[in-house]
Protein backbone atom coordinates (compact mmCIF):
# COMPACT_ATOMS: atom_id res chain seq x y z
CA UNK A 1 0.00 0.00 0.00
CA UNK A 2 1.41 3.40 -0.94
CA UNK A 3 2.03 6.18 1.58
CA UNK A 4 -1.04 8.23 0.59
CA UNK A 5 -3.40 5.31 1.01
CA UNK A 6 -1.73 4.27 4.28
CA UNK A 7 -2.11 7.74 5.77
CA UNK A 8 -5.71 7.94 4.61
CA UNK A 9 -6.77 4.54 5.95
CA UNK A 10 -5.07 5.21 9.30
CA UNK A 11 -7.19 8.32 9.78
CA UNK A 12 -9.73 7.59 12.55
CA UNK A 13 -11.73 9.46 15.12
CA UNK A 14 -10.46 9.78 18.65
CA UNK A 15 -13.35 7.85 20.16
CA UNK A 16 -14.21 5.24 17.52
CA UNK A 17 -12.77 2.89 14.92
CA UNK A 18 -14.73 4.45 12.06
CA UNK A 19 -12.35 5.47 9.27
CA UNK A 20 -12.90 8.42 6.98
CA UNK A 21 -12.77 6.05 4.00
CA UNK A 22 -15.52 3.82 5.40
CA UNK A 23 -17.80 6.82 5.81
CA UNK A 24 -17.09 8.10 2.31
CA UNK A 25 -17.67 4.67 0.81
CA UNK A 26 -20.91 4.41 2.76
CA UNK A 27 -22.01 7.80 1.48
CA UNK A 28 -20.98 6.90 -2.05
CA UNK A 29 -23.01 3.73 -2.47
CA UNK A 30 -24.81 5.22 -5.49
CA UNK A 31 -21.54 5.50 -7.47
CA UNK A 32 -21.45 5.69 -11.27
CA UNK A 33 -19.87 9.13 -11.75
CA UNK A 34 -16.65 9.94 -13.53
CA UNK A 35 -13.79 9.34 -11.11
CA UNK A 36 -12.22 12.66 -12.06
CA UNK A 37 -15.28 14.47 -10.77
CA UNK A 38 -14.70 13.18 -7.24
CA UNK A 39 -12.55 14.60 -4.46
CA UNK A 40 -9.19 12.87 -4.02
CA UNK A 41 -10.32 11.35 -0.71
CA UNK A 42 -13.23 9.71 -2.48
CA UNK A 43 -10.94 8.29 -5.13
CA UNK A 44 -8.66 6.81 -2.44
CA UNK A 45 -11.69 5.30 -0.72
CA UNK A 46 -12.79 3.70 -3.96
CA UNK A 47 -9.30 2.31 -4.61
CA UNK A 48 -9.25 0.72 -1.15
CA UNK A 49 -12.68 -0.79 -1.72
CA UNK A 50 -11.67 -2.18 -5.12
CA UNK A 51 -8.77 -4.08 -3.57
CA UNK A 52 -10.46 -5.35 -0.43
CA UNK A 53 -13.88 -6.28 -1.78
CA UNK A 54 -15.27 -8.53 -4.48
CA UNK A 55 -17.04 -7.33 -7.57
CA UNK A 56 -20.82 -7.17 -7.22
CA UNK A 57 -23.22 -7.18 -10.18
CA UNK A 58 -25.68 -4.29 -10.11
CA UNK A 59 -28.50 -3.53 -12.53
CA UNK A 60 -27.76 -0.21 -14.23
CA UNK A 61 -31.00 0.26 -16.19
CA UNK A 62 -33.34 1.25 -13.36
CA UNK A 63 -34.30 4.53 -15.05
CA UNK A 64 -35.24 2.75 -18.28
CA UNK A 65 -37.29 0.17 -16.37
CA UNK A 66 -39.04 2.98 -14.52
CA UNK A 67 -39.97 4.67 -17.80
CA UNK A 68 -41.16 1.38 -19.32
CA UNK A 69 -43.30 0.65 -16.25
CA UNK A 70 -44.88 4.10 -16.39
CA UNK A 71 -45.61 3.94 -20.11
CA UNK A 72 -46.66 0.30 -20.32
CA UNK A 73 -48.91 0.32 -17.24
CA UNK A 74 -50.75 3.41 -18.47
CA UNK A 75 -50.89 2.01 -21.99
CA UNK A 76 -52.46 -1.22 -20.77
CA UNK A 77 -55.02 0.32 -18.41
CA UNK A 78 -56.31 3.48 -20.08
CA UNK A 79 -56.96 2.09 -23.59
CA UNK A 80 -58.38 -1.09 -22.03
CA UNK A 81 -60.93 0.93 -20.08
CA UNK A 82 -61.84 2.94 -23.16
CA UNK A 83 -62.22 -0.06 -25.44
CA UNK A 84 -64.11 -2.03 -22.79
CA UNK A 85 -66.56 0.81 -22.35
CA UNK A 86 -67.04 1.14 -26.12
CA UNK A 87 -67.46 -2.63 -26.48
CA UNK A 88 -71.02 -2.26 -25.17
CA UNK A 89 -71.86 -0.55 -28.45
CA UNK A 90 -71.36 -3.91 -30.21
CA UNK A 91 -69.13 -2.60 -33.04
CA UNK A 92 -65.48 -3.70 -33.05
CA UNK A 93 -64.59 -1.38 -35.93
CA UNK A 94 -65.67 1.66 -33.96
CA UNK A 95 -63.75 0.38 -30.91
CA UNK A 96 -60.58 0.02 -33.01
CA UNK A 97 -60.86 3.49 -34.53
CA UNK A 98 -61.49 5.18 -31.19
CA UNK A 99 -58.86 3.05 -29.49
CA UNK A 100 -56.15 3.86 -32.04
CA UNK A 101 -56.90 7.57 -31.77
CA UNK A 102 -56.54 7.36 -27.99
CA UNK A 103 -53.31 5.34 -28.16
CA UNK A 104 -51.61 7.75 -30.55
CA UNK A 105 -52.73 10.82 -28.61
CA UNK A 106 -51.82 9.18 -25.30
CA UNK A 107 -48.36 8.11 -26.50
CA UNK A 108 -47.58 11.64 -27.68
CA UNK A 109 -48.86 13.13 -24.42
CA UNK A 110 -46.91 10.68 -22.26
CA UNK A 111 -43.75 11.23 -24.29
CA UNK A 112 -44.01 15.00 -23.97
CA UNK A 113 -44.65 14.60 -20.25
CA UNK A 114 -41.46 12.56 -19.92
CA UNK A 115 -39.50 15.17 -21.87
CA UNK A 116 -40.78 18.07 -19.77
CA UNK A 117 -40.07 16.16 -16.55
CA UNK A 118 -36.50 15.53 -17.71
CA UNK A 119 -35.98 19.16 -18.62
CA UNK A 120 -37.33 20.25 -15.24
CA UNK A 121 -34.86 17.93 -13.50
CA UNK A 122 -31.94 19.44 -15.45
CA UNK A 123 -33.07 23.00 -14.76
CA UNK A 124 -33.46 22.22 -11.04
CA UNK A 125 -29.95 20.74 -10.89
CA UNK A 126 -28.42 23.72 -12.70
CA UNK A 127 -30.20 26.15 -10.38
CA UNK A 128 -28.96 24.36 -7.25
CA UNK A 129 -25.46 24.09 -8.72
CA UNK A 130 -25.30 27.85 -9.28
CA UNK A 131 -26.53 28.46 -5.72
CA UNK A 132 -23.83 26.17 -4.28
CA UNK A 133 -21.16 27.92 -6.37
CA UNK A 134 -22.23 31.22 -4.87
CA UNK A 135 -22.35 29.91 -1.30
CA UNK A 136 -18.84 28.41 -1.22
CA UNK A 137 -17.52 31.87 -2.18
CA UNK A 138 -19.74 34.06 0.00
CA UNK A 139 -20.33 31.83 3.07
CA UNK A 140 -17.65 29.10 3.05
CA UNK A 141 -17.84 28.67 6.82
CA UNK A 142 -21.50 27.67 6.55
CA UNK A 143 -20.66 25.15 3.83
CA UNK A 144 -17.95 23.67 6.06
CA UNK A 145 -20.50 23.38 8.87
CA UNK A 146 -22.85 21.56 6.51
CA UNK A 147 -20.10 19.07 5.62
CA UNK A 148 -19.59 18.42 9.32
CA UNK A 149 -23.33 17.78 9.68
CA UNK A 150 -23.08 15.17 6.93
CA UNK A 151 -20.35 13.23 8.76
CA UNK A 152 -21.49 13.69 12.37
CA UNK A 153 -24.00 10.77 12.26
CA UNK A 154 -21.05 8.51 11.40
CA UNK A 155 -19.12 9.55 14.50
CA UNK A 156 -16.69 11.84 12.65
CA UNK A 157 -15.41 15.00 14.34
CA UNK A 158 -14.29 18.21 12.65
CA UNK A 159 -10.64 17.32 13.31
CA UNK A 160 -11.00 13.96 11.60
CA UNK A 161 -12.43 15.43 8.39
CA UNK A 162 -9.99 18.37 8.22
CA UNK A 163 -7.95 16.73 5.40
CA UNK A 164 -11.13 16.37 3.37
CA UNK A 165 -12.05 20.00 4.00
CA UNK A 166 -8.59 21.09 2.87
CA UNK A 167 -8.90 19.10 -0.35
CA UNK A 168 -12.34 20.51 -1.11
CA UNK A 169 -11.36 24.10 -0.36
CA UNK A 170 -8.44 23.74 -2.76
CA UNK A 171 -10.79 22.48 -5.50
CA UNK A 172 -13.93 24.66 -5.72
CA UNK A 173 -15.47 22.60 -8.55
CA UNK A 174 -15.14 19.39 -6.59
CA UNK A 175 -16.43 21.16 -3.48
CA UNK A 176 -19.60 22.14 -5.32
CA UNK A 177 -20.05 18.63 -6.72
CA UNK A 178 -19.53 17.16 -3.25
CA UNK A 179 -22.25 19.39 -1.80
CA UNK A 180 -24.60 18.59 -4.67
CA UNK A 181 -24.23 14.87 -4.12
CA UNK A 182 -23.95 14.53 -0.36
CA UNK A 183 -25.84 17.55 0.96
CA UNK A 184 -28.63 17.83 -1.60
CA UNK A 185 -28.61 14.19 -2.80
CA UNK A 186 -28.72 15.36 -6.41
CA UNK A 187 -27.05 13.45 -9.23
CA UNK A 188 -26.14 15.36 -12.39
CA UNK A 189 -28.80 14.51 -14.98
CA UNK A 190 -27.71 13.17 -18.34
CA UNK A 191 -29.10 15.53 -21.04
CA UNK A 192 -29.51 12.61 -23.44
CA UNK A 193 -31.84 10.94 -20.92
CA UNK A 194 -34.48 13.56 -21.71
CA UNK A 195 -35.10 12.20 -25.19
CA UNK A 196 -34.52 8.59 -24.16
CA UNK A 197 -37.11 8.94 -21.41
CA UNK A 198 -39.61 10.64 -23.72
CA UNK A 199 -39.28 7.97 -26.42
CA UNK A 200 -39.30 5.12 -23.90
CA UNK A 201 -42.43 6.30 -22.12
CA UNK A 202 -44.26 7.18 -25.33
CA UNK A 203 -43.23 3.97 -27.09
CA UNK A 204 -44.15 1.82 -24.09
CA UNK A 205 -47.54 3.48 -23.88
CA UNK A 206 -48.19 2.79 -27.57
CA UNK A 207 -47.11 -0.86 -27.35
CA UNK A 208 -49.09 -1.39 -24.16
CA UNK A 209 -52.18 0.20 -25.70
CA UNK A 210 -52.12 -2.21 -28.63
CA UNK A 211 -52.50 -5.24 -26.35
CA UNK A 212 -56.15 -4.72 -25.31
CA UNK A 213 -56.95 -3.44 -28.79
CA UNK A 214 -55.69 -6.37 -30.86
CA UNK A 215 -58.67 -8.69 -30.11
CA UNK A 216 -61.05 -6.07 -31.50
CA UNK A 217 -58.99 -6.01 -34.70
CA UNK A 218 -59.44 -9.76 -35.12
CA UNK A 219 -62.97 -10.38 -33.80
CA UNK A 220 -66.00 -8.59 -35.21
CA UNK A 221 -68.19 -9.25 -32.16
CA UNK A 222 -67.02 -6.65 -29.66
CA UNK A 223 -68.59 -8.51 -26.73
CA UNK A 224 -66.53 -11.62 -27.48
CA UNK A 225 -63.44 -9.50 -28.17
CA UNK A 226 -63.80 -7.94 -24.74
CA UNK A 227 -63.14 -11.26 -22.99
CA UNK A 228 -60.04 -11.87 -25.10
CA UNK A 229 -58.92 -8.31 -24.39
CA UNK A 230 -59.19 -8.92 -20.65
CA UNK A 231 -57.17 -12.14 -20.93
CA UNK A 232 -54.45 -10.57 -23.09
CA UNK A 233 -54.11 -7.56 -20.79
CA UNK A 234 -53.78 -9.69 -17.65
CA UNK A 235 -51.30 -12.04 -19.33
CA UNK A 236 -49.05 -9.19 -20.50
CA UNK A 237 -49.16 -7.58 -17.04
CA UNK A 238 -48.15 -10.92 -15.50
CA UNK A 239 -45.28 -11.52 -17.94
CA UNK A 240 -44.02 -7.95 -17.74
CA UNK A 241 -44.07 -8.01 -13.94
CA UNK A 242 -42.00 -11.20 -13.95
CA UNK A 243 -39.46 -9.84 -16.44
CA UNK A 244 -39.19 -6.58 -14.50
CA UNK A 245 -38.56 -8.52 -11.31
CA UNK A 246 -35.80 -10.57 -12.95
CA UNK A 247 -34.10 -7.50 -14.41
CA UNK A 248 -34.03 -5.49 -11.20
CA UNK A 249 -33.01 -8.55 -9.16
CA UNK A 250 -35.88 -8.80 -6.69
CA UNK A 251 -36.00 -11.82 -4.40
CA UNK A 252 -39.25 -13.12 -5.87
CA UNK A 253 -39.95 -12.33 -9.57
CA UNK A 254 -43.17 -14.35 -9.26
CA UNK A 255 -44.44 -12.03 -6.55
CA UNK A 256 -43.48 -9.06 -8.72
CA UNK A 257 -45.45 -10.60 -11.59
CA UNK A 258 -48.65 -11.06 -9.58
CA UNK A 259 -48.24 -7.66 -7.98
CA UNK A 260 -48.04 -6.02 -11.40
CA UNK A 261 -51.04 -8.02 -12.62
CA UNK A 262 -53.24 -7.23 -9.61
CA UNK A 263 -52.37 -3.53 -9.57
CA UNK A 264 -52.95 -3.25 -13.31
CA UNK A 265 -56.17 -5.24 -13.06
CA UNK A 266 -57.45 -3.04 -10.23
CA UNK A 267 -56.68 0.12 -12.20
CA UNK A 268 -58.29 -1.31 -15.33
CA UNK A 269 -61.38 -2.44 -13.45
CA UNK A 270 -61.80 0.95 -11.79
CA UNK A 271 -61.44 2.74 -15.12
CA UNK A 272 -63.83 0.27 -16.80
CA UNK A 273 -66.62 0.69 -14.27
CA UNK A 274 -66.25 4.47 -14.34
CA UNK A 275 -66.56 4.38 -18.14
CA UNK A 276 -69.49 1.95 -17.83
CA UNK A 277 -71.28 4.31 -15.44
CA UNK A 278 -71.12 7.18 -17.92
CA UNK A 279 -74.26 7.78 -20.08
CA UNK A 280 -74.05 5.82 -23.32
CA UNK A 281 -76.21 5.79 -26.48
CA UNK A 282 -78.81 3.04 -26.50
CA UNK A 283 -77.86 1.88 -29.97
CA UNK A 284 -75.16 2.34 -32.57
CA UNK A 285 -75.68 2.14 -36.29
CA UNK A 286 -73.18 -0.26 -37.86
Amino acid sequence: MDQTTQQSTDFVTADSNVTLESVLVNLDQGGGEDVKAKPRSLRVAKSVRSVDSHLEPHFAGAEVIRDVVVGLSDGLTVPFALTAGLASLGNSRFVVLAGMAEIVAGAISMGLGGYLAGRSEIEHYESEYAREQKEIVEVPEKEEAEILEIFEPYGMSKESITPLLDVLKANPTQWVEFMMKYELNLEKPDPSRVWVSALTIGGSYFMGGLVPLIPYMLIADSYMALYYSIGCTLLVLLVFGFVKGKLVGVNSPTRSAFEMMFVGAAASAAAFWIAKAMPQPESFER
